[in-house]
């Protein structure tokens, strides 16, 4: 029960940072009214931190699937 708690509330977790992320992070690619070179950048920050994301959470529930 306290595992299937756990998986719950982590997958809540990776949703919320989800959300954030593609809010925070795309609105400006998209909607902001900086220089090419600007929205690039500000991309390439989002698609790394969206890979940090992903690993985290598939390292994170390997690790709680073992348990």
């Amino acid at each position: 029960m306290t595992q299937k708690i756990l998986t719950l509330f982590t997958d809540l977790l990776f949703i919320g940072l989800f959300l954030l992320l593609t809010f925070f992070g795309l609105g400006p690619v998209f909607l902001a009214d900086g220089s090419t070179k600007e929205r690039l950048v500000t991309l390439l920050v989002v698609v790394i931190l969206y890979t940090l994301w992903w690993a985290g959470y598939f390292i994170l529930r390997k690790k709680q699937k073992r348990n």
